[in-house]
């Protein structure tokens, strides 16, 4: 059984290679248990954590496996994720035997240019071999953390004290290019945008900060004040559209 989060494809392509039906996090009833021999997490790194939606799922579920993993995509640096995660979650009283990191596309629209994140090769199938052959071995434990991978994982996290707007969603836009197609209300994990006169805006100031309604919107109709290549957007190529909306949308129609 493996769950997963995906904004842009990235965390669901790696999902569908270790389970021929993954299960949507957002999608997942709040507070169930989870029972299989073997139970996996694949999620992005936001700043050197899970996103705040896995960790919630993660604090009000129940596992009962033999064996849990987490896998983790990144862009451009794992940082101290893996140890963090493991630490945070134990806490929470979940033990994760195996947590692994494979570098993908950075969708970070603020400091990447997605179409030079899509010209580099990152070895994906080499990484995701490697994790597959940990997990028929039942491997345990976590790639260890470096002082340099924890003190970028301060240095993010001051900047988002200082700086919230890079990660709160308050920079998000909406421009005239909005038609009200309505993609951006399917594709959101916590449905908190809505088509009003016929154009796209959040419902509220609670953000995920996921991306999706940008990355995903056909008219590159909603953007971010500052990004580094604004004519420049990203899905995974061997994940639709669709798949995205099937596993985020929270629209009960």
């Amino acid at each position: 059984m493996v769950l997963y989060f995906t904004a842009t494809g990235n965390s669901l392509y790696i999902a569908k290679q270790l389970d021929e039906n993954p299960i949507s996090i957002p999608q997942a009833r709040k507070g169930s248990t989870f029972k299989s021999d073997t139970v996996g997490i694949v999620c992005p790194v936001y700043c050197g954590e899970i996103p705040k939606i896995v960790f919630e799922f993660i604090q009000n579920s129940k596992f009962e496996t033999d064996y849990l993993f987490l896998i983790l995509t990144y862009g451009m640096d794992e940082s101290d994720s893996a140890e963090f995660t493991f630490q945070q979650c134990e806490k929470q009283g979940v033990h994760f035997d195996y947590i692994a990191h494979i570098k993908m596309v950075d969708n970070y629209l603020p400091a990447f240019d997605m179409e030079a994140e899509k010209r580099m090769d990152k070895n994906i199938s080499e990484q995701l071999s490697a994790i597959v052959t940990d997990l028929q071995n039942r491997k345990t434990g976590f790639p260890a953390a470096t002082d340099a991978g924890r003190k970028l994982h301060k240095r993010v996290a001051v900047m988002n004290k200082f700086f919230p707007s890079a990660n709160n969603g308050s920079a998000l836009k909406v421009t005239n290019q909005c038609n009200g197609c309505g993609i951006c209300t399917k594709v959101c994990p916590i449905g908190n945008m809505e088509i009003k006169a016929q154009s796209a805006r959040r419902i509220h100031k609670k953000c995920a900060f996921c991306l999706a309604c940008i990355q995903n919107c056909p008219n590159h109709a909603i953007a971010l004040k500052r990004e580094r290549n604004a004519n420049a957007r990203y899905r995974n190529e061997n994940i639709t559209l669709e798949e995205i909306i099937n596993a985020n949308n929270q629209r009960k129609e």
